[in-house]
């Protein structure tokens, strides 16, 4: 009997494109809402901290100097510090989830994003406890960077293990598409309170609201998330390794048996991860201080371009299915590279619409980085081993790359009085994506269970090797 193909042999594309159209499962679009559940409610959250930190916190919860950026400094730095937690969260979420289940670890990683983001809004600032209110904020953001490490690999497998193979693509976007959901919602919610507050009534305590609405997201999310269950093929990679008797594989094996699709997977990310933080998170800031632009303002136009992102990644999902995930994310990879020189002078002009087509443009390019992606990652991995090698790629990346994104920025900002240097960010953010992605196969197409084959005899081979 032979063995299958070596997982580094270039997919048959020819094969691939003749293979018939397969419907989707039953069930398949109740599982993708699930995913979506959660994933909306846990961006909410992130997003609502991300721009708190460039609307309250740096003046509320650190001492002030009186240069405002000196606070936003002090912010972004501590909303870097949820990212540290992140792989940790991944790793732990991950292995119980490829042992245990991803739907159990998913329920746990909303529950813990929730109560921490609720918690965040009860906190005391720095004029009524000192000190101690950066550094409850700082621990609760640990927490909830920890929680948020488990959500997003099990999302994606979740709605990957379900999906036919030639639609993964376009199926597994749709937990993508969650994020500029989580957005939207986050900035409706800060949006009507700004809108509806006067702007000291909003930072004195209409701010708070918004984070303790997230109580109401979570349920909804959690309430989904009920329905569905784990995909067959899990179930019977947890059958196969019970009958055996074998141990779960770790964190060790995937770096042994995986290294080289790790280290694309966390490559792949430098040019979608900072792009993102630098257009949704920065941008604020950039906005509020070089254009002098009010925050009720600011929050509308993010409002279009989350709603514009929000239709654009599935749909580059679905180009990925036709056309492969490479040249896709090769596309925005390259495009990254040039937004900064386009995108900061739009809004220098402080024209409302050429300043939110800037956004929608860095975020339209972040697409064609960011919808590929889940298809990729889980085509590349079995699926003993899924949710840890995709939540260490998927988390670990970020920590080099997004959480110090917008604090880089901001420092660039002030020392150059310049968006050039920001730009060149942008660009070595964008070659290392490109170098990364090189290397990847592509996987358009491929069947979970062909990659569970391939890796089963890599490993044979290995151990026999050693």
């Amino acid at each position: 009997m032979s063995l299958p193909p070596p997982a580094d042999q270039t997919l048959d594309t020819v094969s691939v494109r003749e293979r018939p159209p397969t419907a989707p499962p039953s069930g398949l679009k109740r599982v993708v809402v699930a995913a979506m559940a959660g994933t909306v409610a846990e961006w909410y959250e992130f997003f609502l901290y991300g721009t708190a930190s460039a609307l309250v916190f740096g003046t509320h919860f650190f001492r002030q100097t009186g240069n405002p950026v000196d606070g936003i400094i002090a912010a972004f730095a501590l909303y870097a510090v949820g990212f540290a937690a992140r792989p940790i969260g991944g790793l732990v979420f991950g292995h119980f989830g490829d042992r245990l289940g991803r739907k159990a670890l998913l329920q746990l990683s909303l529950i813990v994003v929730g109560v921490t983001t609720f918690l965040m809004g009860c906190l005391p600032t720095f004029d009524v406890i000192g000190y101690w209110a950066p550094t409850l904020l700082v621990t609760l953001r640990l927490i909830q960077g920890f929680a948020f490490g488990g959500e997003w690999g099990g999302a994606i497998i979740l709605v990957s293990e379900h999906s036919p193979d030639n639609r993964r693509g376009f199926w597994a976007s749709w937990p993508q598409a969650g994020v500029p959901a989580g957005n939207l919602v986050a900035t409706l919610v800060l949006l009507g309170l700004s809108t509806g507050l006067s702007e000291e009534a909003f930072l004195s305590w209409g701010w708070r609201v918004a984070f303790w609405f997230s109580a109401v997201v979570v349920l909804i999310g959690y309430w989904i998330r009920t329905k569905v269950d784990d995909a067959p093929i899990f179930k019977e990679a947890q059958a196969r390794q019970a009958e055996l008797q074998e141990s779960q594989p770790g964190v060790g094996h995937v770096l042994r048996y995986h290294w080289r699709a790790v280290l694309i997977g966390i490559g792949a990310r430098f040019a979608e991860n900072i792009l993102y933080y630098i257009v949704v998170t920065f941008s604020i800031t950039y906005l509020k201080l070089v254009v002098e632009m009010d925050t009720s303002k600011i929050l509308l136009l993010m409002l279009g371009a989350h709603a514009l992102h929000f239709f654009l990644i599935p749909l580059v999902g679905y180009l990925s299915d036709l056309i492969g995930r490479k040249p896709v994310y090769l596309t925005g990879a390259v495009l990254t590279a040039f937004w900064g020189f386009v995108g900061f002078p739009m809004m220098d002009t402080g024209n409302a619409w050429i300043i939110m087509l800037a956004i929608s443009m860095g975020l339209a390019i972040e697409s064609l980085t960011y919808a590929p992606y889940s298809a990729l990652m889980a085509e590349m991995f079995p699926t003993n081993v899924r949710y840890t090698a995709l939540s260490l790629c998927y988390q670990f990346a970020p920590i080099l790359a997004g959480s110090l994104a917008p604090l880089i920025a901001i420092t660039l900002l002030e020392r150059f009085d310049s968006s050039i240097p920001i730009s060149l960010y942008l660009v070595a953010a964008a070659a290392i994506s490109i170098v990364a992605v090189s290397f990847a196969k592509e996987t358009r197409g491929k069947s979970l269970r062909d990659v569970d084959a391939e890796a089963a005899a890599r490993t044979a081979r290995t151990t026999q090797n050693v």
